[in-house]
C-alpha cells in the first residue's frame, strides 16, 4: 500500500514534501492548515500511507454514526460529540495519557469555511496533555505538503499563535 500511496502521490498528483515526518515521537498534536475542502481528508490519508505512520483524527459524532462510521474508525478516527458540554480538552489529554502513540491531527479553523481566527482546542489539548504540535501545510498552490519541526507549547499563547501563522504564511488551500 505504501508503494501505491507514493506513486498516486509523487508520480500521478506530482506533489512534494518539505520537511520530515517526526516518526521518532510518540505523541504529539498535528494542526493541518488550511482547511477548505473534503479532498485535504484523502490527501491527509494518502500522506500517512506515504510516510507509513499511525496519525489518529477527531471527527463529529454524526460522521461515526453514518453508514460509512467502520471507515472513519478504521482509518483512526474517533468520534467526538460537540453538541454537549463536556471538557473535550482534558478528554483528549487523557487519551495521550492513556496510549503509548497517540497522535492528534487537527485543522485549528474546526471547519471547510474560511474564518478569520483560529479555534484554539489544538493548543490546549497539546498544553494539558504536555506533547508538542507539529505543523502540516497542504499548499494546493505549490503541490507541496510543508511540515514543521515539533514545536513545544510555551506559557505565552500569542507568540505561539504568530509563530503557527507565521509557518502558513503564503499557503493556497484547495478552495481559495
Amino acid at each position: 500500500m505504501q508503494q501505491l500511496a507514493k506513486f498516486i502521490y509523487f508520480k500521478l498528483m506530482g506533489w512534494e514534501i518539505k520537511g520530515k515526518f517526526p516518526s521518532k515521537l510518540d505523541k504529539f498534536v498535528i494542526i493541518v492548515v488550511p482547511h477548505t475542502s473534503w479532498w485535504d481528508f484523502l490527501l491527509g490519508l494518502l500522506i500517512r500511507k506515504v510516510w507509513n505512520e499511525e496519525i489518529n483524527y477527531i471527527g463529529k459524532k454524526s460522521l461515526f454514526d453514518s453508514p460509512l462510521g467502520w471507515f472513519f474508525r478504521w482509518t483512526g478516527g474517533a468520534p467526538i460529540d460537540r453538541s454537549k458540554s463536556s471538557d473535550t480538552v482534558s478528554g483528549i489529554a487523557q487519551i495521550f495519557k492513556e496510549r503509548k502513540k497517540f497522535r492528534l491531527a487537527l485543522s485549528p479553523e474546526g471547519t471547510r469555511k474560511k474564518v478569520q481566527n483560529w479555534k484554539t482546542g489544538f493548543y490546549f489539548i497539546a498544553k494539558t496533555a504536555n506533547v508538542p504540535i507539529v505543523l502540516v501545510a497542504f499548499d494546493y498552490g505549490k503541490k507541496e505538503i510543508k511540515i514543521s519541526e515539533p514545536i513545544p507549547v510555551s506559557e505565552n499563547q500569542v507568540a505561539d499563535f504568530k509563530k503557527y501563522q507565521a509557518f502558513f504564511e503564503g499557503i493556497a488551500g484547495k478552495v481559495r
